[in-house]
């Protein structure tokens, strides 16, 4: 709900709009009356956590693929990194080129965190598109 009121001289016109500010990611955010959470800025937000994981992922299989280490274990042991958050890691190769394209633009939505997608997410690609919609 919008106000607007006239000065009792009838030069200055203020407008009121009910609003709430919040950051994310380090980002400013403006919060509609109606809930809807909009960005200040048309820019894509690239979420630079999450182009740094999936480099990580792609570099890891790589490293599997050629042979360079023979298990998760090894190269986890060999980047000293739990085994566990390189398995979790490395399934983020298995995400729609579509969503790792968003991701790389800043298209991507806000809810998809690198947290997010730590937790199980579909295997077949338009499944996870659609999930993603």
């Amino acid at each position: 709900m919008t106000d607007a009121c006239l000065s009792d001289d009838g030069r200055t016109l203020t407008v009121r709009v009910p609003m709430a500010f919040a950051k994310r990611g380090g980002r400013k955010s403006v919060i509609s009356p109606d809930g809807v959470l909009t960005a200040m800025s048309a820019r894509p937000r690239v979420d630079s956590t999450l182009v740094k994981a999936l480099a990580r992922a792609f570099r890891w299989r790589k490293l599997l693929e050629t042979g360079v280490y023979a298990t998760i274990d090894e190269m986890a042991a060999a980047e000293k990194i739990n085994a566990s958050y390189v398995c979790r890691v490395l399934r983020l190769t298995l995400l729609a080129p579509d969503i790792v394209e968003a991701i790389l633009d800043g298209r991507q939505p806000e809810e998809m965190t690198l947290a997010a997608l730590m937790k199980p997410f579909p295997v077949e690609w338009r499944e996870q598109v659609e999930t993603q919609s």
